[in-house]
């Protein structure tokens, strides 16, 4: 490779000018098998490598947001000591992980895992960290053994980590953390089981939407308890395989399980609130553009079918609930919610689609939280999908400010994301006329926000007809 070397004198200072020519690597197509293999091992390595770095800036980031300016505790808005925190690090600011969050435009849960695996590869697993920079380990793997041994006192970690990381890419994924709790077992029984009990003391349920209509319903249970239900779950499918059912095992199981936690007996004096978004297009058939169900991608065939077992395929107001209809432009934005009556005069009359006014006091009316939850949906916090159930109407320019109780001063924030508003230092909220929110973290990084109807609207068609 030719280079050529120049040297500049700038008053005292002499400056090595050396030009390399870029290197020009060949196409993936003009590899060979072997070529391309190496080509990925070394993607792997860098992987490795990129993990580690952003797990320094990380640490670094944490280091740069002290928790000196965090509520204190006499202080109103300071942490109350039985809240649980996604993540915490001593000395680092409560909020850092919020802000991480909208610098890295992940959510806060992935957020923070990121940060606690970056502090435990630095705190516990050292040897572990110096291999991932080194790209001797792959990131999965270092991982894995950071989800294994995250909470476990750093000597203890480390002898674990001593054992596992000469043979770890060696071991499968799955089979290395199985190695390591056997470890954790076998050195300490007896903080095994304390870290079980923290464990447990944490678990809860969960929803994850997984598309096509479908959804994951899970709870973090001790394993002899999942184990006795995965039992009793199969056991009743072979009854039922047994008794003629044609279906194929899997289907029937997952029937069985929904039907033992939907069982009415079981929930006596419960009752299930549903949330419907839909089109008129799509219950006439007309359209295919999906519903949704409490914030969940629902088909309109599947839309028919619950509205067929609720009673509300007429569109009538369900005993002890209500129907809202959202009236929104071409564009999106949500011009009014009116009720079934509100609609009939609207289609008789041409009036009653416009906004809630707004209110000199400082509580939203009823119609003003009825309209922001509608357009909002979530909490508005980018990365966010809190729901509105859970949310507080937040005066986007505090009230104490000037700002004024109006639909397009208020939108729905979560008791988390309302409070790092109302006390963390150095953030900014603004919000548009039709809605979309604007949020500037002390670190100057600015994600925007958009409301629901405005996000799900189409691309406009560059070639329209006659094409």
């Amino acid at each position: 490779m030719t280079t050529a070397a120049h040297a500049h004198s700038i008053g005292e200072v002499v400056v090595d000018v050396v030009y390399r020519p870029p290197v020009v690597r060949p196409a993936p197509s003009e590899l060979s098998k072997e070529q391309s293999a190496a080509r990925l091992e070394l993607l792997q390595r860098k992987r490795a490598r990129d993990a580690a770095e952003e797990a320094e800036f990380i640490l670094r980031f944490a280091e740069l947001c002290p928790d000196e300016e965090d509520p204190p505790p006499d202080h109103p808005g300071a942490k109350k000591t039985y809240w649980r925190a996604a993540a915490e690090f001593a000395g680092v600011s409560e909020f850092f992980v919020a802000e991480l969050a909208l610098v890295l435009n992940v959510g806060r849960g992935t957020a923070g895992f990121r940060a606690r695996r970056a502090f435990c590869w630095r705190d516990q697993l050292p040897a572990t960290f110096a291999a991932l920079k080194r790209g001797e380990i792959d990131e999965r793997r270092a991982q894995e053994l950071f989800v294994v041994l995250e909470h476990t006192r750093p000597a203890l970690a480390r002898r674990v980590e001593a054992v596992l990381l000469p043979e770890a890419c060696e071991l499968s994924v799955t089979k290395l953390g199985d190695r390591a709790r056997e470890l954790l077992l076998e050195l300490d029984a007896a903080e095994a089981e304390a870290r079980r009990r923290e464990v447990q003391a944490a678990a809860d349920v969960f929803v994850q939407p997984k598309g096509d209509g479908m959804a994951t319903v899970g709870c973090d249970l001790p394993v002899e308890e999942a184990a006795e239900i995965e039992s009793l779950i199969d056991e009743a499918a072979k009854l039922a395989k047994a008794d003629g059912d044609p279906r194929p095992i899997r289907q029937i199981r997952a029937e069985i399980f929904s039907l033992l936690l939907r069982y009415p007996g079981a929930l006596a004096g419960a009752r299930a609130n549903l949330l419907i978004t839909t089109t008129l297009e799509s219950l006439e058939g007309t359209s295919t553009a999906p519903a949704q169900v409490n914030g969940y991608a629902i088909t309109p065939a599947g839309l028919v079918t619950l509205l067929r077992r609720v009673g509300a395929l007429g569109l009538t107001t369900p005993e002890g609930g209500t129907v809202t209809f959202g009236i929104t432009d071409d564009d999106g934005r949500l011009l009014a919610t009116l009720s079934a009556a509100d609609l009939d005069r609207l289609v008789r009359r041409g009036v009653g689609a416009d906004p809630p006014p707004a209110t000199d006091g400082y509580t939203p009316t009823r119609v003003q939280r009825e309209f922001v939850r509608t357009r909002d949906r979530t909490c508005r916090m980018p990365n966010c999908g809190q729901r509105t159930g859970w949310a507080d109407h937040d005066h986007v320019l505090p009230h104490a400010a000037g700002g004024v109780t109006t639909c397009t001063n208020l939108c729905c924030l979560c008791r988390t994301d309302h409070r790092l508003k109302t006390f963390a230092k150095g953030w900014l909220f603004r919000m548009e006329p039709d809605g979309t929110l604007h949020v500037t973290t002390p670190s100057g990084v600015t994600r925007t926000n958009r409301p629901w109807a405005m996000r799900r609207r189409p691309p406009p068609d560059d070639d329209p007809p006659p094409f």
